[in-house]
């Protein structure tokens, strides 16, 4: 199979990288070399951001009916392509095709929901605020956006910031991870078959100097950055320092609660499928169950079904969790697993030496339960985004809240029970930003904003809904009046009143 060579995206065009560094990109499952991806150099960056800035004097002015049919014809183009992008996906990160088609059409919601950018982008209007005076609100683009994603949603996390940000007439430059660019890249070929102008959408690779300069450039008026929580953080300071809009959805410690009066089936495996699924590469994964009373009980029926869950390359539909991204990767689960035996955890399921058949050199690491887990261990700090469940025992859910509150980040929790009371109680004394009810992963739907909290968010504004329309547009306020022609002045007024 021919090796890709991944592409710059400027000014409309498919552009091949004069870099002198290249990334490889790697099958998870074998290892094999199937792309390169470039580090592209600065002044290649300053050409996608040139392109995107001459690009906003007129992308700015197209009438919201166009840049609805753009959307609703790329939305079309991507489910029509869905299988298609859904195995990119697969061989350059590795999840399941099932997991990938459900990542495409998470993706394609963001879309759906740009495709009401002519009633999202709505001002205000008061009439008559004083004497003939109205008072109204224009929501304005920016200008040049940009936004840096993380490896483990290369549809959906892009989905998360170039439609809506188009769809408010910004322009954007885009860096992918360098990991697995091949179905971000189709994505974005997609957007302009589906009518998207030269220079609107642009895309660059490389690493941390490119996301550097993409933080200070000072023709980029708002960044949007998914990731880790060191990186996002670096980014957050530099681009607002650099008098840039910034939002960064960093990393997280995501708890899942089980109350014992839940459906026991239903909780564990839904518990589960969120701990395992992806092979735990998931910002919003439940990385820890907090077993209430006689809910830890459960321990061994959990123990039981991870233990039944099967391993496999991402192109074999029945397998639950595929390999992990990198040796990287799976070399640093394997450690924290470690670590978490030295500090006392107890190992109820080893995960590590997993072994699948057909594929000896993937990044396999199995289903990993600890129990016993405290708060002051390196699996629990620490972010695994691994296959490694930690499992926590507590008296009653007055102990969970705290024990929850008390960790740092505030991306996502869940809670399992059929106690209306409970459920309420919970989500009200809850200190994270999303909160699922029976559903293990709270990510909303596309047109509700993204709510992480805490130490899982920086910036004021989230992703999609309400809160992505506010952040990738400013908003004016006009005082109008309009006089008669034959109106004569009623004198000078030097009060601030409006008469």
């Amino acid at each position: 199979m021919p090796i890709r060579e991944i592409p710059m995206y400027i000014d409309g065009q498919a552009v091949a990288s004069q870099s002198q560094e290249w990334r490889d990109v790697v099958n998870p499952a074998t290892q094999e070399v199937v792309a390169r991806v470039p580090f592209c150099s600065a002044e290649e960056v300053d050409r996608a951001v040139a392109s995107a800035k001459q690009a906003f004097k007129t992308w700015r002015k197209v009438p919201l009916g166009k840049r609805m049919r753009i959307m609703l014809k790329l939305q079309a183009l991507i489910r029509d392509h869905t299988e298609e992008l859904a195995a990119l996906i697969t061989e350059e990160h590795g999840k399941t095709l099932p997991d990938a088609e459900g990542e495409v059409g998470r993706g394609l919601e963001v879309v759906e929901h740009a495709c009401s950018i002519t009633s999202l982008q709505l001002g205000e209007l008061a009439e008559n605020a004083a004497n003939e005076v109205d008072v109204y609100t224009l929501n304005q683009p920016l200008g040049v956006g940009a936004g840096i994603t993380a490896f483990n949603f290369p549809i959906m996390l892009p989905c998360f910031m170039f439609p809506l940000a188009i769809a408010t007439g910004n322009t954007f430059v885009l860096k992918p991870s360098e990991q697995d660019p091949s179905s971000t890249m189709r994505l974005v070929e997609l957007a302009h078959e589906a009518g998207i102008p030269a220079g609107v959408l642009n895309v660059v690779h490389g690493g941390p100097d490119v996301a550097n300069q993409i933080a200070d450039h000072p023709d980029i008026k708002a960044l949007s950055f998914i990731g880790s929580s060191h990186v996002g953080t670096l980014l957050y300071n530099r681009a607002a320092a650099a008098g840039k809009r910034m939002q960064s959805m960093m990393g997280a410690k995501n708890h899942c609660v089980v109350m014992p009066d839940a459906n026991r089936s239903q909780a564990i495996n839904n518990l589960l499928g969120s701990a395992f699924g992806a092979a735990g590469q998931r910002c919003m994964a439940n990385s820890v169950v907090v077993l209430v009373g006689e809910a830890r009980a459960w321990l061994e029926d959990i123990v039981e079904g991870a233990r039944n869950m099967k391993v496999g390359p991402g192109t074999q539909r029945d397998a639950d969790l595929g390999p992990l991204v990198s040796p990287a990767a799976r070399d640093r689960v394997v450690r924290l697993i470690g670590a978490g035996e030295q500090e006392g955890a107890t190992l109820a399921l080893d995960g590590r030496g997993c072994q699948v058949a057909g594929y000896p050199d993937g990044n396999f690491v199995g289903p990993t339960v600890f129990a016993d887990v405290t708060a002051e261990m390196t699996i629990y700090r620490e972010e695994i985004f691994g296959p490694v469940l930690c499992v926590v025992s507590v008296d009653t859910l007055d102990e969970a809240i705290e024990f929850i509150n008390a960790n740092p980040n505030g991306n996502g929790t869940s809670i399992f029970t059929n106690s209306g009371w409970v459920a309420r109680r919970f989500e009200t004394d809850i200190d994270v930003g999303q909160v699922g009810i029976n559903v293990p992963i709270p990510v909303p739907v596309a047109y509700f904003s993204f709510t992480g909290s805490r130490g899982s968010k920086l910036g004021d504004l989230g992703p999609n809904g309400k809160q992505a329309i506010q952040f990738w547009t400013q908003t004016k306020t006009v005082t109008a009046r309009w006089f008669e022609p034959e109106n004569v002045s009623s004198g000078i007024n030097s009060t601030i009143s409006l008469h």
